[in-house]
């Protein structure tokens, strides 16, 4: 089947639409009906020709009161799914009574094995059904889906069946999967709103698989591999990744299988994912799929994948799934906790304002450790995840547990505008944990902003693209390791920095006239002889020196604690109180680890010239790490030769004047 037989099925279904729903459901809820009934229609398509043999396996075994009959029934079949109900599609469109075909065709949805009924489920589509028997329109709808103007068997359509004239030819579970594919793509454009969240751009994943595959093509074998995504929404990266794998196994004369796996939250997104599985003829993959929360309910806490592509939700918060898991402080979970050689625990747990991150942990988690190929991890994030969060915090210990693991292998930052529901800068991390010799301890930036064609027309915020002539140039860049304008190799300890506390003495000034007030002691008596030491105590002992002066007056400590904020002040000039620092003064710097000479020689050079009292609290020292695309990119604007302004200056007083001439002659 070539591609305007494609675009004939995508268009005839796309007409059904336009014909049966429009004066029913506004456009952005065609999708509720038509992406379901395409499922439908193609498994009932695939199902025509062994209902008889399902029906009359379905007899014996209810003759024979057996209870789980899926399997028998879906082997009868020989798919991965099923449907024991007495109809096809084609019979319900006989229907003459609103009542007669709801019923049937409610009957004809409950027949369906119990992998297509979760399907459905998420869908809601047994919402939609008095929606469209109220209108009216169900009838109308299951006979467009049966028309024999379309085929979405997988056998072909004879004009004259001897002779073998092919009126509509079969439809493969691939040319299926491009179909289903293309109407998805199609109601996202129609809801720009949604579709970033749920879908990313085919440009941008086709990227990512090139960078997950590409860089080790040569090392594929004869071999199963696995492919993940921890946000997967409709599936899309998982095929692309499967496409690409294959193409690049069968041109370098391997034989391989994938493996796809994969979980989403999202109800409707997960239906369609498994669905898709579904119609590409992916049964095993499909049970692959799961439901629910990554971060709080892991459906794959075991597992190790090869190739693990991803795009995870960025500045949306994570506080529910926080909440589920005892609270954001009480977190356990080793994919978000790890320990440092020394035993130093370091907790990598983000805001939970933003947890991107923790999609990029928990694909961390799941890398091989034991092939020879370990694992390759492709994500896209936004700025957030390079530079939020200081030295000590969850988003900077997650930077320094990849870093100092040596998995980062590149960060790639994309056009602004890329995405259809955000213009906000976005980077694609690559991570390995077998880094190639040369990219050991190293980390490439590529500076791919300006690397863009322009689309001829917007789709939401998406304005541009990646045709495939930039794709081979970013690959090649990255393949190369070329150093440019674009593309900077640092060594890992280049995004690494100490946040030190830089202390300054407390220096006091006593001032033993003043009134200590009256409630500072419980007792007159106490009050009286604390008095009576200060005036002691002031007589030749040093005002400039708060120990000498405390020592002096011989009150405990405890006296000497509640006093002191009311006769002394703080005094550059006077003595150090010993062991104790000035928080007034107090500052902090981040002094990089690449440093000449480290924390000591910065101290020295660029602190203690301007105060030579000042020193480092080391128990307050932190770690931290942050990689910033602006220090090593940045192009400063070109500014204007003064010459250039003062002439443009000129030439905007002559025109204003020969202006309000005008105007003046106008008023005469």
């Amino acid at each position: 089947m070539d591609n305007q037989e494609y675009n004939s099925i995508v268009s005839f279904i796309w007409g059904i639409a336009d014909d049966c729903l429009r004066d029913v459901y506004v456009r952005g809820k065609y999708r509720d009906v038509i992406l379901p009934m395409t499922v439908i229609r193609r498994l009932d398509a695939m199902l025509e020709g062994t209902k008889e043999a399902v029906l009359t396996m379905k007899k014996q075994l209810d003759a024979a009161k057996i209870d789980n009959q899926w399997p028998a029934l879906c082997n009868a079949a020989g798919q991965a799914f099923c449907n024991a109900s007495p109809f096809l599609l084609k019979d319900l469109t006989s229907r003459g009574k609103k009542q007669t075909l709801e019923a049937d065709f409610k009957a004809y949805l409950d027949g369906f094995s119990p992998n297509v009924q979760e399907i459905l489920d998420k869908f809601k589509f047994r919402d939609q059904i008095k929606t469209m028997v109220d209108a009216d329109i169900l009838g109308a709808v299951i006979d467009k889906f049966t028309s024999s103007d379309i085929n979405l068997s997988p056998n072909p359509v004879y004009k004259d069946a001897e002779k073998k004239i092919v009126k509509l030819p079969g439809l493969d579970n691939h040319g299926m999967g491009t179909i289903f594919e293309e109407l998805i793509r199609r109601f996202n454009e129609e809801n720009n709103e949604e579709a970033g969240e749920h879908w990313t751009p085919r440009d941008v994943v086709e990227l990512m698989a090139d960078l997950a595959f590409y860089p080790v093509e040569d090392q594929i074998k004869d071999a199963t591999y696995s492919c993940y995504d921890g946000a997967c929404g409709t599936g899309g990266m998982l095929t692309v990744a499967q496409a690409r794998l294959l193409t690049l196994a069968k041109r370098r004369g391997k034989n391989v299988s994938i493996h796809l796996f994969g979980q989403e939250i999202n109800p409707e997104t997960y239906a369609i994912c498994k669905a898709d599985m579904l119609l590409k003829g992916d049964g095993e993959e499909a049970e692959h799929i799961f439901y629910g929360s990554t971060l709080s309910l892991d459906g794959n806490p075991s597992r190790q994948f090869d190739f693990m592509l991803s795009n995870p939700p960025y500045g949306k918060s994570w506080k529910t799934d926080a909440d589920k898991m005892g609270g954001k402080s009480e977190i356990l979970d080793t994919r978000f906790n790890a320990y440092l050689p020394g035993g130093e625990e370091l907790k990598m747990i983000p805001r939970t304002s933003d947890g991107q991150l923790l999609f990029l942990l928990n694909n961390v988690s799941k890398m091989k450790t034991d092939t020879e190929l370990g694992s390759r991890i492709i994500e896209v994030h936004n700025g957030s995840s390079l530079f939020t969060g200081d030295a000590g915090s969850g988003e900077s210990n997650a930077r320094r547990y990849m870093i100092e693991r040596d998995l980062v292998e590149a960060i790639i930052a994309l056009p602004d505008n890329m995405f259809y529901n955000t213009g906000i800068g976005t980077y694609i991390w690559v991570l390995s944990n077998k880094k190639e010799e040369r990219r050991k301890g190293k980390i490439q930036l590529i500076d791919a902003t300006s690397m863009k064609s322009p689309l001829r027309k917007n789709m939401g915020n998406k304005n541009c693209e990646f045709t495939p002539e930039i794709r081979k140039e970013i690959v090649r860049i990255f393949l190369d390791m070329e150093e440019s304008d674009v593309s900077m190799i640092f060594d890992n300890s280049e995004f690494g920095y100490w946040n030190v506390t830089v202390e300054r003495p407390l220096r006091l000034r006593v001032f033993p006239e003043r009134e200590i007030p009256e409630d500072t002691f419980k007792k007159q008596s106490e009050l009286d002889s604390v008095r009576e030491a200060i005036a002691k105590a002031s007589v030749g002992t040093p005002l400039d020196d708060w120990d000498a002066f405390a020592k002096a007056t011989k009150l405990k400590k405890t006296q000497l604690k509640k006093i002191r904020p009311f006769i002394t002040e703080t005094d550059p000039h006077a003595k150090e109180v010993e062991g104790e620092s000035d928080p007034n003064l107090r500052d902090s710097e981040n002094i990089p680890f690449n440093y000449d000479g480290g924390i000591d020689a910065f101290i020295e050079r660029e602190v203690k010239p301007y105060a030579p009292d000042a020193y480092v609290d080391e128990s307050k020292t932190k770690i931290g790490y942050e990689i910033s695309f602006t220090k090593y990119f940045y192009k400063p604007v070109q500014l204007r030769d003064m010459k250039d302004i003062l002439a443009s200056l000129k030439e905007l007083e002559k025109e204003s004047d020969g202006v309000m001439d005008e105007i003046v002659e106008g008023l005469k």
